[in-house]
């Protein structure tokens, strides 16, 4: 990727932004953490593709290149936003304390990667606009680790970097101590965009943690011994605020039972394997299907034929070069989208599948559905995660799926 395309990206290719959340509710040996979205983040559905090919360290085809060269950045400090508020359920940001007196920090939880790294006084003032920044000298419990460094490589060969201290987190209020805070030094522009973007909680394997020279452990990780059970869930919703509950599942947050499969951690990710997939009411096909959880990419992402397969069945439905992914009239009704999980079948409603018209005011809408070919591998992002209730069970490796009561 060209330095000017990264320059393009950085206003809007970053990561969800949001305000604080509501105070949290504990119980012993579990948490809950309610998140807010951000009425301001700006979405672009060729941008959210993009995310997604720089996330997992992949070149950006020229196609998808060339419509991103064609979006104007907004960025916040202009007041430059999307006013309609339906458009923003994508991403959200959670608070979390950290150090002692407490700095709250609004971070970013993400099942596809596994460092904690925040915005710092360490940081470049030309990385910062307006992030929260977490200053250990002000924290009686932060410890340097000296000669630890840690750093995050971008498709475009950029990166952001910083030195490890340990320090107590808590989330949700249940605190750990000796939790590895990676400090930034220098950020990415994609990452200084988002004003209010503090960091990024990592909730992925701690195999792929990029503390160097010795791996340090996630909050989930470092928290297990604490909770009533090895488990976290992820209740996004649609058009709304979603939460977090780590440590017990909330009964009363999903409907019928959870369906499990077993996950694979070799990569570090939360991979599993869909048992056949469905456009519609049609019978799920015997195609096995291995992908990804990942709540830090918005879309979902699939093999060529099961896209193709799909918009066949959407009414004036185009792959565009142009638009670099698959777009329709905003007024098409979508099919809905299903995947198996175990013995159960697991369905995406087909307005879930309509991630945003391609321009604001714009008539023709980009699909929340768009190809893995590039990135080679499959992302059960966002799209996915927020139609149901999603148990990550760290103590068993496995995932759950259930339906929930649909906004």
């Amino acid at each position: 990727m060209v330095v000017s395309l990264h320059s393009l990206l950085c206003a809007t290719l970053a990561l969800a932004s949001a305000a604080a959340g509501a105070p949290a509710t504990t119980q012993d040996k579990h948490f809950v953490v309610e998140q807010v979205k951000n009425p301001h983040f700006q979405r672009s559905g060729p941008l959210a593709l993009a995310k997604a090919y720089i996330k997992y360290n992949v070149p950006i085809p020229s196609s998808l290149q060339q419509a991103i060269e064609n979006v104007k950045p907004s960025r916040r400090d202009t007041g430059s936003a999307t006013t309609t508020p339906e458009q923003y359920d994508s991403e959200y940001l959670t608070p979390v304390q950290i150090g002692t007196p407490a700095q709250t920090l609004n971070l970013d939880f993400d099942t596809g990667s596994s460092d904690l790294w925040v915005f710092s006084t360490e940081t470049s003032a030309n990385d910062v606009d307006g992030q929260t920044l977490y200053d250990p000298s002000k924290s009686s419990t932060a410890k340097k680790l000296s000669g630890y460094t840690w750093s995050i490589s971008y498709g475009d060969g950029s990166s952001s970097s910083g030195d490890v201290y340990t320090d107590k987190v808590s989330v949700g209020g249940l605190a750990v101590t000796a939790q590895a805070v990676e400090a930034a030094r220098v950020v990415s522009d994609s990452f200084t965009s988002e004003s209010n973007l503090d960091g990024l909680l990592g909730l992925a394997f701690s195999s792929i943690n990029t503390v160097s020279p010795r791996q340090q452990t996630t909050f989930f990780d470092t928290a297990k011994s604490k909770l009533s059970s090895p488990l976290f869930t992820a209740d996004l919703k649609y058009h709304t605020a979603g939460k977090y509950n780590f440590g017990f599942i909330d009964t009363s947050a999903y409907t019928g039972s959870i369906a499990y499969t077993a996950v694979d951690p070799s990569q570090g990710f939360w991979e599993f394997t869909a048992r056949g997939y469905a456009v519609g009411s049609a019978s799920l096909s015997t195609t096995a299907l291995d992908g990804i959880a990942d709540t830090g990419t918005t879309l979902l992402l699939l093999p060529d034929s099961i896209v193709r397969a799909y918009y066949s069945k959407v009414s004036g439905a185009q792959n565009s070069n142009s638009v670099g992914g698959y777009i329709f009239p905003c007024s098409t009704s979508l099919p809905s989208f299903s995947f198996g999980v175990g013995s159960s079948r697991f369905t995406i409603p087909g307005k879930y599948m309509n991630y945003a018209p391609i321009t604001d005011g714009s008539s023709t809408c980009y699909g929340g559905l768009q190809s893995s070919s590039g990135i080679g591998i499959n992302i059960f992002g966002d799209i996915a995660l927020k139609a149901g209730f999603v148990v990550f069970d760290g103590g068993n490796q496995r995932i759950g799926w259930a339906a929930k009561t649909l906004s």
